[in-house]
Formats: structure tokens, sequence, C-alpha cells
């Protein structure tokens, strides 16, 4: 979906397909038939932006025979969908049955990242419509904050140096400009975005940015437009936005609220739990984890009993459905959403052009509220996408054919 913002520039909204499984480039063509074009027929829209997740078997065949890549191309346009941005986070296995800890590895300390990030953007240069010339890929922040030091902190460093090279030659070679944003996360080497202003000035080039996750800086509570604006007297990119709401608890001390936070402690994937400050908990005296300020790595272990102090509100990684809040005693921060767009593109220029909606999870979401079957799905994603598309309206950007 396009959308011209009022300074004349177009602004691009899709949703992420890595809700949908796959790891081979049979299952990502699937996916368009089975998935993104049902979507799109629900909007009542010639033509859907879809921001891909190419697994590393995917992105391997695409990189290494033209011929693939030229039919996904055409594939795409015969569905009647366009890719300006790929999400470059997980590596593989992101439809396994436990995913966890492994979505951080490799890091940019192995050279794997580096080998996959260069395939993703030389396919994203393939993938772009004619008359696109700049593509996106959000990416790890760094790594997992464990198992890294100062040796593997340089050879990441060195590795997104060389990265930016190798986009500055692709640009070169094929007039198509790809940037790569850090994608903050709680737990992270990169947390906050805060957390990027250091790495992010000191390689100091524009190909090299950051995508904000908008539930990632709800669960670590930061205020939207003071990060924002922090990034902009930065000078660092904001290369795309991911637009996904957290769970949001106001009372965890609460027993109804604690069994509400625990029907969604699942298996799957890991959702670091935040609370918001003071740092300094006076009824139980726990200061902040190893986990990074005031958080555990998962919400069970934040369940468990004074694993984090709870007379403050807390914050679940948990990407919930941005049209459908939770049911009471929980919510989401969709507001912290609007805040950030508001920011975002409501300015007198876009921060960035790249937005897209990002709920992985629904079929991690308790058993009542997932959805039973693709039409289901569908219809739970067209309707993030319209509440998107009226987000922005409301905004003053004018939706385009």
């Amino acid at each position: 979906m396009r959308f011209r913002h009022p300074d004349g520039t177009t602004v691009h909204l899709a949703y992420c397909t890595n809700v949908h499984p796959a790891e081979t480039l049979d299952g990502v063509l699937a996916q368009l038939r089975d998935h993104c074009e049902p979507v799109r027929r629900r909007l009542g829209r010639d033509r859907l932006g879809i921001g891909l997740w190419l697994a590393k078997d995917a992105a391997h065949a695409l990189v290494t025979d033209p011929s693939a890549l030229r039919g996904l191309r055409t594939e795409l346009d015969r569905r009647g969908l366009e890719v300006v941005t790929l999400n470059g986070f997980p590596y593989e296995g992101f439809g396994a049955e436990e995913v966890k800890y492994r979505v951080y590895r490799p890091d940019w300390a192995d050279p794997e990242r580096l080998d996959q990030t260069t395939a993703l953007a030389r396919v994203l240069a393939g993938l772009l419509p004619d008359d696109v010339t700049e593509g996106t890929i959000s990416t790890l922040p760094l790594a997992w904050r464990t198992a890294y030091d100062e040796g593997r902190a340089e050879k990441a460093h060195a590795a997104l140096l060389t990265l930016a090279e190798r986009l500055d030659a692709l640009d070169e070679l094929t007039g198509r400009s790809i940037r790569v944003g850090l994608e903050p996360e709680p737990g992270c080497i990169v947390e906050t975005t805060g957390d990027a202003l250091a790495p992010l000035t000191a390689i100091s080039h524009r190909r090299i940015g950051i995508c904000v996750d908008t539930c990632h800086l709800a669960t670590s509570f930061e205020d939207p437009h003071t990060a924002l604006d922090a990034l902009t007297e930065a000078r660092v990119p904001i290369v795309k936005s991911q637009l996904s709401a957290a769970l949001h608890a106001e009372q965890p001390h609460l027993p109804e609220v604690r069994a509400a936070l625990a029907a969604f402690d699942e298996p799957r994937f890991l959702h670091q739990t935040r609370m918001s400050p003071p740092l300094h908990s006076a009824r139980t005296g726990a200061t902040p984890t190893a986990a990074g300020p005031r958080g555990t790595d998962d919400l069970g272990e934040a369940l468990a009993a004074d694993a984090l102090p709870d007379e403050a509100p807390w914050r679940a990684h948990f990407h919930v459905p941005l049209h459908s809040a939770p049911a009471a005693p929980l919510t989401s921060t969709l507001p912290v959403l609007q805040s950030a767009l508001t920011r975002l593109v409501g300015g007198p220029h876009p921060l960035t052009h790249h937005l897209e909606v990002e709920t992985y999870t629904w079929q991690a979401l308790p058993p009542g509220l997932r959805p039973r079957g693709r039409a289901q799905l569908a219809d739970g994603i067209a309707a993030e996408l319209t509440l998107a598309r009226d987000l922005l309206t409301d905004l003053g950007l004018k939706e385009l054919p």
C-alpha cells in the first residue's frame, strides 16, 4: 500500500510475511498464493506491499539462480504484490516449535550473518518495483547480550562496515539503494534506541541505520518522541519502522492480572518482560536483573515468585494484533505505536518511508484467540492493515491506488 505524504514523497505500508512459516523458495511462493493475495483481495486493493522474510535456504536459491529471482518477481506482479522491504532478522527456523534464543544466531560477529544480509540486499535489488529505487532490510541488533565480548564487538563492527561497502557497490551496479537497519530488542546488545547511538554513530554510514519496532520500543518503556528526537539529532537514519504492539499489564501484582499474563506464556517465542521505572523496588528490594533494566528474559520467569517487582506496570514482548487489544485486565501498547507514528510520518517530512505491520505471533496467542484456518488469519491481517491505513490518513497522508 502506498501513501502520498503532504511533502510529496511516497510512504510504503506492508505486512511482514514472517507470520507464515516457510524455509524454502517453494514455501515462499505458496505464501503468496495462500496468504498474501487473499489479504490483498480482502482490502480491495490492486496492489499490496509485503515485507518478505526469506530464510537462509530461500535467499540462497534466489541469489544463486537469476531465473528463480525473475520467477519470484513475476509471481509478485501476477498476484498484485510488491516488495520494498525485507525482514532479515531471523536467519532460519522461525517457524519451528521452539524458537526462543535461536533467533539471535548467527549474530553480527559471525560471517554467516554478513553473507546472509548481503544476499538479501542483492535479492531485494532485483525485487523492487520498476518505479522504486530504494529498499530496506531490518536486521539483528548486533547480538544477544551474552557471549559478546570486545573481540566479537570488533568483528561485528567490521562486518557492518563491509556490508556498507557492499551496498555502495550494489547501488553503483544496479542503481538500487539498499539500506539496513539494526532493530533494537530487549535483551540484546542494542536493547533500546539509545543503545544504538554509539555503534551507529561510530559506523557513520548512510546505508546503516535503525529499524524502530514499536513493540520493542514500548516494552522498554521508551518515550517515542524522546527516542526519535535523539536519533534525529544524532543523524542516525531511521531506515524503516515495524508497527507492532506489546502486551501491557497495569497492575501485575493482582492475581487475576498474573493469571491473564500466564495465558500468554507459551513455549515458542521469547517474551522479554520489563517493569516501568523506578528501577528499585522498595517493597521487595529487587534490583535490575542481568537480563537488562528491570526485566527478565521471558514472561514465565517474570511470573515466578519475586522474580520481577510488581508494584509498577509490566510490558511483555508479545506482538499482539493491532486492531484487537487483549481482554481486561490486560491491554496493548497501541497508544505508543500511535505516538511513534505521529512523529515518524506526521511532521512536515517523514523520518522514514517504509512501514511494516509485524504481528508474527498469531498462532502463539492463547488458544481461544488464535485464528482457525487461513481465512481467519487473512481477515486479521487485513484488519491490522486497515487500522494502520486509517492512522496514516488521519495524519494527512493520502492513500494511492
